[in-house]
């Protein structure tokens, strides 16, 4: 199979999806791989490594869209990107359609074959196409956290983890699944003192087993994350639906209940936000301000750190590329519960739920799509 990797162009986006070390797997498979020259220079690739791996290397990304039957990325196509698309064109990537109505209907307009990353799913309901990402995001969401806590960018001007003879701030997880359980364990190592909600009692459970002893959990619902609002200094915003937007746990109103200069980040801001006054951000202006609570709601949080996310990604996306590559999109996707699972937009047609309930769309189920490949 023809590959092409183009250079990420959404706004701080330094990640590339493909590796040198995945480069050579596809090559001794047999594949041919094409890279944009430059792609992986954000995460710390040079040319030279992708050559000495086996990718040709080309200049524009037009030339990577022309030539590929699979366009393997790590953000989803922007505007300037929708008319490279071809039909029938392989796109393996995080589409997070049920947050981008145009995205949609651009895709669906292209009649293009896409396969999202974050439906990708497992028999026990796990995503391993987010597990990296959702590790990343998890441990970044304090970090920065941390630093906007701070006076000069109008936190609260606390130190998450406290000193002697001063208590550590403390911080609100809202969702206890990769992303929360990262996020709780990094605030507890910092020395903060955290509380980590979800709507299961099972993970509450099983998270309390396995969290340090700063670690309290808590069931989700209304009245509780009221009553914890008006004590958190930082809140995170850990929740997911997988394909679908996520639920607002936290309302507009709520914001009049924290104190000034609380800190939101809300990881789940590239599926809608489950923070009501979230609106995505960038890397450049990560922030703003409502009712004197700071909102950092970047919806690329791990392509901040680029090297340790695109090593990452790589590991978790090469065996189902090589599926991919080495079988056909159809043929893969029968093959596999959990590839067939990742697609959202096929020829036109929306096949994944959460995509289709978002915009009102009509759902063709994805077996009568794939059978309708094998009679064409």
């Amino acid at each position: 199979m023809v590959i092409g990797v183009p250079r990420e162009i959404k706004n701080n986006e330094n990640r590339v999806a493909l590796t040198p070390a995945g480069v050579a797997e596809l090559r001794k498979a047999g594949h041919t791989v094409y890279i944009q020259v430059n792609a992986g220079e954000g995460s710390g690739f040079s040319d030279e490594e992708y050559i000495g791996a086996g990718a040709i290397m080309l200049p524009t990304i037009e030339e990577i869209y022309g030539i590929a039957e699979m366009i393997i990325k790590v953000k989803e196509p922007i505007a300037q990107e929708y008319s490279l698309i071809k039909e029938n064109q392989l796109l393996f990537t995080y589409f997070h359609f049920a947050s981008s109505e145009p995205l949609t209907h651009a895709m669906i307009e292209r009649g293009a074959v896409c396969l999202a990353y974050e439906t990708v799913e497992k028999n026990d309901r796990s995503l391993p196409l987010l597990v990296p990402m959702s590790e990343v995001a998890g441990r970044m969401a304090i970090q920065e956290g941390a630093k906007y806590l701070e006076k000069p960018t109008k936190g609260r001007g606390i130190l998450l983890g406290g000193v002697p003879g001063v208590k550590p701030a403390k911080v609100l997880v809202l969702g206890g699944g990769i992303v929360g359980a990262q996020a709780a364990r990094m605030a507890a190592g910092l020395g903060a003192h955290v509380t980590l909600m979800d709507v299961s009692l099972p993970r509450l459970r099983y998270l309390a087993d396995v969290m340090p002893e700063n670690v309290d959990t808590m069931m989700s619902n209304e009245y509780n994350i009221r009553e914890e609002v008006k004590h958190a200094d930082l809140i995170v915003g850990a929740v997911l639906i997988p394909g679908a937007k996520a639920p607002h746990l936290v309302t507009r109103d709520m914001l009049k209940l924290m104190r000034p200069g609380t800190v939101l980040v809300d990881v789940a801001v590239d599926q809608g936000g489950c923070i009501e006054t979230c609106r995505p951000t960038t890397h450049e202006d990560p922030t703003y301000i409502i009712d004197d609570v700071v909102h950092y709601c970047v919806a690329n949080m791990p392509g901040a750190v680029p090297y340790t996310s695109t090593v990452a990604l790589t590991n978790a996306t090469l065996p189902y590329v090589m599926q991919l590559a080495n079988k056909g999109w159809q043929q893969a996707c029968r093959d596999n519960a959990e590839l067939k699972l990742g697609l959202n937009v096929v020829d036109g047609k929306v096949v994944y739920k959460g995509v289709a309930d978002a915009w009102n769309l009509p759902l063709v189920a994805v077996e009568d799509v794939l059978q309708q490949e094998v009679l064409n």
